[in-house]
């Protein structure tokens, strides 16, 4: 099996326990709080929520890495920034 399937692999099972942790921590609290017990469609709901954040968070954490490796970060034009352009007040 190549080695980027297997690493993709890991990543999304990781990403799916971290998910399944934090959906039954979530739970705890809303029992601890007072909430009732959730039904179905609460768990699905929370499940995607974390899901969704979780992705969200490595997704740009991933763009972030990607432009400052690529130097993208550099090629920025602050001619128009104050303080930055050339008619800046020293």
């Amino acid at each position: 099996m190549n080695a980027r399937i297997v690493r993709i692999c890991l990543v999304a099972l990781l990403g799916l326990a971290i998910s399944a942790v934090a959906t039954w921590g979530l739970n705890l609290f809303w029992l601890a709080i007072g909430g009732g017990a959730l039904p179905l469609h609460g768990w699905i709901a929370m499940g995607l929520g974390v899901v969704g954040t979780v992705g969200l968070a490595y997704g740009l954490m991933a763009l972030a890495f990607k432009s400052h490796r690529e130097g993208w970060d550099d090629r920025v034009d602050n001619s128009l920034d104050p303080g930055h352009g050339p008619f800046k007040d020293d």
